[in-house]
């Protein structure tokens, strides 16, 4: 295993930020490549500790010669949002130069040739941050950017032209779900890790062993040792599944049983007051059209203080807020329906 740090100018003097990357050198020239990464929402920590658990699995696989296949691991992918703290709370969803969502505005590119990517020296760090990964990223056949969400179910962001030939990886990773897009005009990783092979030769784009998802690890608070060693078997199922890692004592994934849910089926429910929430319904909860789904306390023991939300259509649960309080208009839930979504913002990604 080779450490590097992976620096990048601030946009004071004085100013760096640094990244370890580590890199397993395969031994067939043949054999797919990966890229994993964490934390590029830097508060969010299931997939750090999962990296975490997972390295000693593949220190014992390079010792004895069965990683076919480089591979990349970035467990921190966002020192600038890593550092970013307001009146002692942590912020690295934003970042708070720019209010631009970490997780947006990466280039996206034509071809898969770093040699298309943006001029960025005068751009800011956080535009220098996204170019450096994905430079370390795009030449990989697996690519994975863990996250978590607030609190939901483990599910997986999957790209249409990669369903179902990722169905075994779904399986491998343990998801509950699969939510599947088509479209990315804002600039995810996910969609710049999976753009640039959309319109070049099949013998470039390698759709029959290409692997890009976004993993969402549950919620912000499923951080402990039991999950991160649960989720760590699951990275080294799907790399030993897609044939990464040699290990004849890992069963390949087989069929994924989970929900796959189009990105246009998800309805966000959208608050109607502000005040504090009372949920009905946690992740995972199956309900009908008409159920209720929470309760805003928004005038606390006045008549009509209080205001209903409920299921515009039947489905499940696959996340809701880990805080209790809200203002009017900020989303309460997703919920994953069996149709498409009657409201107009259906099949875009929440900010």
């Amino acid at each position: 295993m080779q450490k590097t740090i992976e620096r990048i100018a601030g946009d004071s003097e004085g100013v760096t930020y640094e990244f370890p990357v580590f890199r397993f050198e395969g031994t067939d020239k043949a054999a797919p490549t990966a890229y994993l990464q964490a934390a590029l929402h830097a508060g969010e920590l299931p997939g750090v500790v999962a990296i975490d658990a997972l390295m000693p699995t593949l220190a014992k696989a390079e010792a004895e010669g069965r990683i076919k296949g480089a591979i990349t691991i970035v467990p921190w992918a966002n020192p600038i949002g890593r550092a970013q703290y307001h009146f002692g709370e942590h912020q690295g969803r934003f970042n708070l130069g720019t209010r631009t969502n970490f997780n947006r505005a990466f280039p996206l590119l034509a071809a898969p040739d770093v040699k298309l990517l943006p001029d960025v020296s005068l751009g800011g760090a956080d535009r220098r941050l996204k170019n450096r990964l994905v430079e370390l990223s795009l030449s990989n056949d697996i690519v994975l950017d863990l996250h978590c969400d607030d609190e939901g179910l483990a599910y997986l962001y999957i790209h249409i032209s990669l369903w179902p030939a990722m169905a075994d990886c779904a399986a491998a990773i343990g998801a509950d779900a699969v939510v599947l897009w088509s479209e990315d005009s804002s600039g995810t990783f996910e969609g710049a890790s999976i753009m640039p092979y959309q319109n070049v030769p099949p013998s470039v784009a390698r759709f029959d062993r290409r692997v890009v998802t976004t993993v969402e690890y549950r919620g912000m608070l499923d951080v402990d040792g039991a999950l991160a060693a649960s989720d760590a078997a699951g990275l080294h199922r799907l790399l030993v599944t897609r044939g990464v890692i040699e290990d004849p004592s890992i069963q390949k994934a087989g069929n994924f049983t989970g929900a796959v849910v189009p990105l246009e089926d998800i309805d966000m429910m959208p608050s109607p007051r502000a005040g504090a929430i009372l949920y009905d319904v946690r992740p995972g909860d199956r309900v009908a059209k008409g159920d209720r789904l929470a309760t805003i306390i928004h005038a606390p023991g006045e008549p009509g203080g209080r205001t209903e939300v409920f299921a515009p259509q039947s489905g499940f649960i696959l996340t809701r807020r880990s805080r209790r309080i809200i203002r009017a208009g900020e989303d309460l839930l997703k919920l994953a329906g069996d149709k498409r979504s009657d409201d107009a913002r259906s099949g875009t990604l929440e900010d």
